[in-house]
């Protein structure tokens, strides 16, 4: 896993090894722009820039690259805000693919997004939803979240490695029958996917129950269920994923957690770190600009968390399995 929220960021990007290939699957990041009226804290901000670096660092090894939709916390922006992934600090190599979601269904914002990575950033996009390679499938249009959903559509993925096999489920929330049953049809290993976003006051008691639902017939039919993202960005999301593996009988984790460490929510603790290191007025204007750095309000448990995030390791589907 390379940046998730568990991890101190937000997105659901990683890099999966499989046989010969290596598989960067949703490349973006973001910290939040804005929660509880704060914009990020300079913590956030380092961890995110150790994220960006280690994004960029996975292209350079990647074979292929995986675009699950066209926000901004999973794809790289050719208009970037100052805590983002900017497209011209990548480089696609030649000859690598890049297998993404298909324009149709997209909005105007999305649609914009993808052809700046064909026209500005030389992309060589192959429409993959719905389609089937060895080793390699992918869904059809599944919900941002639930079937009703305004948002647009994702693409889940579907990576097999000799008899094991791995569904990154970026975005669905757990929150749409038609994406839980095809991921049930792949029977995989192992799954990550976005839990529901709890933090939001749309979410109704009803898609609390869905959502609890089918993560528990997943988790009961793998080998690991990893959810994080939308989930954690609320305390209540990480005692909701507790109570959830509990139930399940420990199989359900956050990507920090696969990883081998201790998560470290920090966009669901953002006003405690304003709290703690008090940030003064202009700092973000300056940041933007190149003119402030973020090194003084680093602390010692923040270093460990962007030396971490300077090495992610890839993703093996056997890990905890």
């Amino acid at each position: 896993m390379i940046g998730t929220e568990s991890l101190g960021v937000r997105g659901l990007s990683c890099l999966v090894h499989a046989g010969s290939r290596r598989y960067l699957i949703d490349p973006g990041v973001a910290l939040g722009y804005v929660r509880s009226g704060l914009l990020p804290h300079p913590c956030q901000v380092a961890v995110g820039d150790a994220v960006r670096d280690r994004i960029i660092q996975a292209f350079v090894g990647a074979t292929d690259i995986v675009v699950s939709h066209y926000h901004g916390d999973h794809v790289p922006l050719a208009d970037a805000n100052p805590y983002q992934l900017p497209l011209d600090r990548i480089t696609v190599r030649a000859g690598v693919l890049v297998w993404a979601k298909g324009p149709s269904g997209l909005s105007s914002l999305s649609l914009g997004r993808r052809q700046d990575l064909i026209r500005k950033g030389g992309w060589n996009m192959v429409p993959a939803e719905g389609t089937s390679r060895p080793n390699l499938s992918f869904s059809r249009p599944v919900p941002h979240g639930s079937t009703f959903s305004r948002i647009g559509d994702v693409m889940m993925t579907c990576i097999r490695d000799g008899d094991e096999s791995l569904v990154h489920a970026s975005d669905i929330q757990m929150l749409n029958r038609e994406s839980v049953e095809q991921i049930l049809e792949w029977k995989p290993d192992l799954v990550i996917a976005s839990g529901p976003p709890l933090y939001l006051d749309r979410i109704t008691g009803e898609d609390r129950r869905a959502a609890w639902k089918h993560a528990l017939e997943i988790a009961g039919r793998v080998g690991a269920l990893v959810l994080d993202h939308h989930l954690l960005r609320s305390r209540e999301g990480f005692r909701w994923l507790r109570r959830l593996s509990a139930e399940a009988g420990g199989n359900v984790i956050s990507a920090s957690e696969f990883m081998g460490r201790e998560p470290c929510i920090l966009e669901a603790d953002r006003e405690e770190l304003y709290e703690r290191i008090p940030v003064p007025p202009g700092w973000h204007e300056a940041y933007a600009r190149g003119y402030a750095g973020f090194h003084e309000f680093v602390d010692a448990d923040t270093a460990v968390m962007v030396n971490r995030a300077r090495n992610q390791e890839p993703v093996s589907i056997s890990s905890f399995l």
